[in-house]
């Protein structure tokens, strides 16, 4: 039997319209009452966001190379003393994002609290940077590290060849956007999971580690604030290593629109969040220093492999796998996270409609998912990307220290805002200039890195009046557009959002 196509409605702006079946409508048909409405769901409950910000913040750096810190302070101390001053400024940095979270209820993190601050110039150069080079860059750093680590235990005696990392890695990204683009549900519960697998790694170290102190294997803490001399201009460089480590207690507010009772559960879930990921850290680096040297540390590869081949024996095959997971727990919820950024930013004009989309059974935002995908494979393929993600690190801090200081301004022009969250000024204020003070001593530390990545990221300027502001573009161009973005509804099975009444 050959089947009928289906003929749908289309909006005013010559795109499909869903109906409340969650199918692409055909005329004729009459929407069944007491339907759900085609939209994103809340689904993110305080455990599910918990497991995003520990599951995104717990990466690959705190098991492959916390020698960064290490390397830009010079002692043990000094490195000891970064970790726990980064993960307190991380901490006043998430309770600020609790209050905005709480005040301004968008997804979209970062770029929400741009838009509404600043205006929409520096929130779309805010998106431009993000979208084309630091998430897709970032996304395949981590990837990496995963197709590494999983490929660890089969190239014990040997090097693990490059293509094959990359396959691997390849195939790891490919499953992270499929699994986002199916279900909300499913990649929230993996997430989950996942959390507690990095938990239990952190554990396997810390505890060991513990161990060690009890039988007195305090050598590597004597005299913990001398060694080699250190400038202070590398201290920014430190910080950005420590910050980097901690970076991600900021994406649980980029799906404020999918979190249950977001008044409470935004606060509480950072709260706990960043107390776990603190004491983890700090502890899991003092563990580290009860078996390695500062010289060792600074030469290993993968401190915690090298950790455990010296206490666990057998069981040190198991940390590779862990790192894996860890990673990969990352990459999910990064691209959970950062797609809600995509989805916002076209719903705002500032991207194509198509982002802005929801697949009509699935209710996840397939475009803003998907469209990652061929970026990430072209970074994966592409050159250095630590180098790339150095040169735009300013960038990311830039933001975050402009979207805090938002909080201050909004204290003052809006002070009749509803707040269910307040804190004291002293907080933002602190963590904001931090933020552009690590910014400003950079490009006088590493001008050459910065002054790239600031170059990169004023290219916004010009698209920004080129593709938004610049409203006579050619009658080709928009039908073109047009027809390619009706064609994508139709292949992806996707819809604009219906109003949430």
């Amino acid at each position: 039997m050959v089947r009928k196509p289906v003929v749908s409605t289309i909006s005013k702006g010559g795109y499909l319209q869903g109906n409340v079946n969650g199918r692409l409508p055909s005329l004729g048909n009459k929407e069944p009452p007491g339907k759900e409405k085609v939209q994103l769901k809340r689904k993110v409950t305080l455990l599910r966001g918990i497991s995003i910000i520990i599951g995104t913040i717990i990466g690959a750096g705190i098991f492959i190379s916390p020698k960064g810190v290490l390397e830009n302070t010079g002692s043990v101390g000094m490195s000891l003393t970064i970790w726990t001053v980064c993960g307190v400024l991380s901490l006043f940095g998430a309770l600020s994002y609790a209050e905005l979270g709480t005040s301004i209820k968008k997804s979209g993190g970062h770029y929400t609290y741009i838009l509404e601050v600043f205006g929409p110039l520096p929130a779309f150069v805010r998106v431009w940077v993000e979208l084309l080079v630091i998430r897709p860059a970032a996304t395949a750093v981590i990837s990496l590290a995963f197709g590494r680590y999983i490929l660890e235990p089969f190239f014990i005696q040997c090097e693990i060849p490059a293509l094959a990392i990359k396959l691997i890695t390849a195939v790891g990204i490919t499953v992270v956007m499929v699994l986002n683009s199916m279900s909300v549900s499913w990649s929230a519960r993996i997430q989950i999971v996942l959390t507690f697998c990095k938990l239990t790694a952190i554990l396997i170290i810390i505890v060991p580690g513990v161990m060690q102190l009890i039988k007195g294997q305090t050598q590597n803490f004597k005299d913990a604030f001398s060694g080699r001399d250190s400038s202070i201009t590398r201290l920014p460089l430190a910080f950005y290593y420590g910050m980097y480590a901690y970076a991600g207690w900021f994406y649980l507010n980029f799906v404020t629109e999918e979190v249950e009772n977001p008044e409470k559960t935004i606060p509480l879930a950072i709260c706990i969040s960043m107390v776990i990921v603190t004491i983890g850290y700090v502890l899991t680096n003092v563990a580290y220093f009860t078996t390695i040297n500062a010289e060792e540390l600074l030469l290993s590869n993968a401190v915690a492999v090298t950790f455990a081949e010296r206490l666990l024996g057998n069981f040190s095959l198991a940390v590779p796998i862990f790192v894996a997971l860890s990673c990969f727990g990352s990459m999910n919820g990064g691209v959970f996270a950062v797609s809600r950024l995509f989805y916002v930013a076209s719903r705002e004009g500032h991207l194509p409609e198509i982002l802005s989309m929801i697949h009509v059974r699935k209710h996840t935002p397939l475009p803003a998912v998907i469209v990652l995908h061929p970026l990430t494979m072209i970074m994966l393929f592409s050159g250095d990307l630590d180098s790339l993600l150095n040169f735009l690190s300013f960038a990311r801090w830039l933001f975050i220290g402009l979207a805090v200081a938002g909080l201050i301004y909004l204290r003052y022009k809006c002070p009749d805002m509803h707040r269910p969250f307040k804190i004291p000024l002293f907080i933002p204020a602190l963590f904001s200039f931090t933020c552009l003070f690590m910014v400003a001593l950079s490009l006088y530390s590493d001008p050459f890195s910065t002054g790239i990545g600031f170059v990169i990221t004023l290219t916004g300027v010009p698209a920004y009046y080129l593709f938004i502001i610049w409203d006579k573009k050619p009658r080709w161009f928009r039908i073109m557009s047009e027809r390619i973005t009706r064609s994508l509804q139709i292949i992806l099975e996707v819809v604009p959002e219906e109003d949430k009444l």
